[in-house]
């Protein structure tokens, strides 16, 4: 992943400066003057809040004025895209919702829409789905027929309910099915950009609503072609994880009869940043053939000395009656910015077609070699 000063550094607000100077040429920019000098402790997200405020600052008015400032921008600026429009975008919805008017929210819309390919709006809609959830679906739903992939990309993708960097939209959490004709478009949609968003914004609705997930997978499959497939399964990621059973069952993972001999570890001690090995033998000792989807699960210790299992791939076979396989991997524990580890007991566990198998213990240690 890029750096902060990657993305919206320097050059960006540089580079969002002279679009605005062009656009507004008799605007006083001190605020956007000023924010090289204060963007460089910032994370990326709160880079795109300070240019934000900085333009709201810079073009004061109504929204219209604003909304004008804007087109004038992409329309002249050569250099009006990439991240330095995720301000702007969450500029035209603050300040279309700070108006409280329809013709600034339907017009905020249509301008996120706009610039959405310069740029994905997905993190600025947010502000207006919130503000009136209805009025917004209601424009969304229209989206999902328009030409511009990158527009039904959005559609999905900026009323996730989990989506990643955004703030959650409280009214698409209590109402679990408002979304689900929007998928219901997009499943067959004729590019992968916006079919792989579908899947991620089903395995959203997962973690709250498994039973709508499913449901809404069933019909796919049943009235679909090949890629629903592939869409159903990396919607179902999750569910298929925590051994959902009627998950596994959709996807061909029937409960089967399989003997599992380990998971057997190289070491029984792991030093901090070093990797455990393990592997296991797995039988297939009913008499039909056995198409299993085989997970393991990392037990980490957390500071008050229990565990937390965290689920990971490993492997899809199908095994026909007596036939064995031997599974294999190495698990690393490099530190890493998203996962704090502490000394101690720590297990590894199979999980097969939703069953787990006995943990293997082992020690991470905070210092030292097994």
């Amino acid at each position: 992943m890029p750096s902060a000063d990657e993305l919206i550094g320097r050059h960006a607000v540089e580079s969002l400066l002279s679009a605005v100077e062009i656009a507004a040429p008799d605007a006083d920019l001190g605020s956007l003057r000023a924010a090289p000098r204060r963007i460089t402790p910032l994370s990326l997200r709160e880079r795109a809040d300070l240019l934000r405020d900085a333009l709201l600052a810079d073009l004061p008015g109504d929204y219209a004025t604003l909304a004008r400032t804007v087109r004038a921008a992409r329309d002249n600026a050569a250099d009006f895209t990439g991240w330095l429009i995720w301000p702007v975008t969450s500029a035209i919805a603050t300040r279309a919702v700070q108006e409280d008017t329809t013709a600034a929210f339907d017009d905020a819309m249509a301008l996120l829409a706009e610039l959405t390919g310069r740029l994905t709006s997905e993190f600025a809609i947010r502000t207006l789905l919130r503000h009136d959830l209805d009025r917004a679906l209601d424009i969304i739903s229209d989206w999902t027929g328009s030409a511009d992939a990158h527009v039904r990309r959005l559609a999905s993708e900026g009323t996730r309910p989990y989506l990643p960097w955004a703030v959650r939209v409280p009214g698409i959490q209590a109402r679990p099915g408002a979304t689900v004709p929007i998928l219901d478009a997009l499943h067959r949609d004729e590019s992968d950009y916006v079919r792989r968003s579908v899947a991620n914004h089903l395995n959203d609705l997962s973690r709250d609503h498994p039973d709508l997930v499913v449901g809404t997978a069933r019909r796919w499959l049943d009235d679909s072609d090949a890629a629903a497939g592939r869409l159903v399964r990396h919607g179902l990621r999750t569910l298929v994880k925590r051994g959902h059973p009627t998950a596994l069952d959709l996807l061909g993972f029937a409960p089967a009869r399989v003997e599992v001999d380990g998971p057997r570890l190289d070491h029984t001690t792991i030093p901090l940043g070093g990797s455990v090995h393990f592997s296991a033998s797995i039988r297939n000792t009913g008499d039909t053939e056995a198409r299993l989807t085989i997970d393991y699960i990392v037990h980490h210790r957390k500071a008050n000395g229990g565990q937390t299992g965290k689920t990971f791939k490993l492997t899809t076979r199908t095994l026909a009656p007596g036939e064995r396989i031997q599974v294999t991997r190495e698990h690393s524990f490099r530190p890493i910015t998203t996962r704090r580890y502490y000394p101690g007991t720590h297990a590894i566990s199979l999980q097969i077609n939703g069953i787990e198998s006995a943990r293997a213990d082992f020690v991470l240690a905070g210092t030292g070699t097994p």
